[in-house]
Parts: C-alpha cells; structure tokens; sequence
C-alpha cells in the first residue's frame, strides 16, 4: 500500500498562518526565521521529519510579514502546500554561506527593520546580519509561543489522531497487566497498539512502570507482582499532533481498602485539577489543587500544554516559586497530571489531555478502565 505525504488542511494551516502573522505585527517583526520543526509546520502546514534527539538551528523556514510569502528549506515538493510555490523552496547546504545567499534574495531582506528567529547559534547569529543589513536581529520565539498556545478549532480536531491512538495503546497495554509480567513487554503491546493504529512515533519515553511502596518519586524495577500498584503512561504523536494519558493500576487481586482509599485520593485530586482548568484562571490553581486536598507537590511540572509538540504553558512548582505564572484561556490544550503515593502501598499516577473551553474543562481522553 502506497502513502503520499500530504499537507496538512488548508483551514487548518490557514488559521494557524493568520495567527503566526498577527503575533509577527504585534511583536513588530519584519521577517521570522524559524528552525524548530513544530514551528516550521505551524507556518507552512507541510509535514517534517521526525528525529530523535535535538537539531543545531538552522533557517529552514523564512515568513515575511508583509506579504505573508512563505519560503522553505525542502529538496523537493512532496507535502509542500500549492501555496508555497517551487520558486520558494530551497535545497539543503553544508556551507552555511549558501544559505545566508539564499536569504539575501528573499523580498524585504534588504530593508527589514526587525528579525526574529526561534533559536540561534553563535555560527548564524554572526551571519545573518549579512543577509539582512539593516535589521536588528530578536527573540522571535515569544511570538510563535503566543501564536500556538491557543488552539484554533481545526487544531482541537486535528488532534483526534493521536488521542485514539494513545487511548488504543494504553488499553493494550492494560490488557497485558498481570503478575509476572515485565515492565517492557506492557510497553511494548502499547507500542504495538499505536503501530497498529497507524502511529509509530511515541510522544513520551516511558509507558509502564511499577510504583515505589518505600519512595513517592522512585521505581521499582522487575516483572510486576500481585499487588503492585504499575502505572502506564502513553503519548502518540500523529499528524505532527501529541496527545498523553496516564493511568495506575492494582496488579492481581481487588483493590484491597488502603489502596481503594489512595485511588480515591487520587480522584479528589483530579477533580480539583480540572475544575481549576477554566478561562481566566490562574496557573497556579493547578498547583493550589494539591494543596487544597493535602497531597505533596510532586518533582514534575502539573500541567504543560500541548500541541505541535509541547506548548506554553508549564505548571511547576519550581517556576511558580520564580515568579513565573500565567492565565489559562480558551482553546487551550494541557496535559494534566496527578499523583498522589502511600507508604507500603505505592503511588497513582493519572495524565488527561484537557481541552480549555469557555464553559470549563472538556476532558478529551478516554478512560478504560
């Protein structure tokens, strides 16, 4: 069976170019330089390739403001929107001086005032001057940061894809969970499931792992016993899109009373977690939720928002202490997590990806258990 790679829907890459070219004027950038891939793809709508690992910045992807012109690194069409004409790609180089010949050409380098890029590096940062002249050379990533944190609808929908699909593997992996079975052998029926539904790419490094009854923030490690509390966790990136769910589960017998009560505190935490997910909101009620049922503030961020990889905002204990908070909106995406832990007993761990609305909380990813 053959698959052709095809851009992402003109709506969707429409609504998400308005909104990258409305936060390019009100930052006052002539010209945005990007090379970060969920940025490129954000822009562009054309799908990129996917490596483990991080890539040194490059200019990949040139917007300019004024006539909203387009113009990408690519070797060839294939997934290229029609409206990002041949006459705009260019190729792949070595010597990073054939790139900065490539920007001296792009219409409005000669005379922009203001130059954002999202990342830089000391190589680019001393060439591009010679590309653009006159221009001063700024962080352009505050803008594509306020572009991506709220979700146009076609986004919300765009995301399905990875939604089903770390719904699908993290009930595979339940299916597996019994006494004696390896920590790897759940990841790996999980992995299978999302293979099967088309994914290939885990958005997150780890999927199954047994809780700790002596630590709150350790790992046990072997094959699961009777009685352990195993936590499975899965993230899908499809479409460019991430989607991340979690749930903990009490291997063998029925939740014997402490640990039905440890679920329970588990489910007044969440409760709370997402009734302070509402527009308007602070941040920081995501962390006052576990203050208000009495549970520690884990050593994780409590929220991060989703989207073409990861989005602002990030809930955490430590930036909050900063001074660095923010307010939830609608059209925001996050991922929610959860996690409260019992001596002699271990830790529940529960993730939901949770749309903003402007009436609340739409919890978008299923449950099956």
């Amino acid at each position: 069976m053959a698959t052709e790679v095809l851009p992402d829907p003109p709506s969707l890459r429409t609504g998400r170019r308005e909104r990258a070219l409305a936060q390019m004027e009100a930052h006052d950038l002539d010209i945005l330089v990007l090379g970060r891939q969920a940025n490129i793809r954000y822009v562009t709508g054309a799908p990129q390739l996917w490596i483990a690992g991080t890539r040194p910045f490059g200019p990949m992807c040139v917007v300019v403001r004024a006539t909203g012109a387009i113009y990408l690194n690519s070797t060839d069409d294939e997934g290229v929107p029609d409206e990002i004409g041949r006459d705009h790609l260019y190729g792949l180089a070595w010597n990073p001086m054939t790139l900065v010949e490539v920007l001296k050409h792009i219409d409005g380098a000669a005379t922009a005032r203001r130059v954002g890029t999202d990342a830089i590096t000391p190589t680019f940062a001393a060439l591009l001057p010679e590309a653009f002249p006159r221009a001063e050379l700024v962080d352009g990533e505050p803008a594509m940061r306020t572009a991506r944190r709220v979700k146009t609808a076609d986004e919300i929908a765009a995301m399905g894809p990875a939604l089903r699909v770390a719904d699908r593997g993290l009930a595979a992996a339940l299916a597996e969970l019994r006494p004696g079975v390896s920590e790897r052998t759940l990841a790996g029926a999980a992995l299978e499931a999302m293979a099967a539904g088309g994914v290939s790419t885990p958005a997150t490094q780890d999927v199954a792992w047994v809780t700790s009854r002596e630590h709150p923030w350790r790992r046990c490690h072997g094959d699961v016993r009777a009685g352990d509390l195993v936590a499975l966790a899965v993230g899908a990136l499809a479409d460019g899109y991430v989607a991340e769910v979690a749930r903990t589960f009490q291997v063998g017998d029925p939740a014997n009373g402490a640990a039905r009560q440890l679920f329970g505190r588990s489910e007044a935490l969440c409760d709370k977690m997402i009734a302070a997910c509402r527009p308007g909101a602070p941040t920081v009620g995501l962390l006052a939720a576990y203050e208000a049922v009495g549970e520690p503030l884990p050593p994780i961020p409590v929220a991060h928002g989703l989207g073409l990889g990861f989005d602002p905002p990030v809930v955490s204990e430590t930036l909050s202490a900063a001074g660095e908070f923010d307010r939830l909106e609608a059209g925001m995406v996050l991922a929610v997590s959860g996690y409260v832990w019992q001596e002699g007993i271990g830790g529940v761990f529960r993730r939901d990806t949770v749309h903003i609305t402007d009436g609340g909380a739409e919890v978008l990813t299923g449950d099956p258990s």
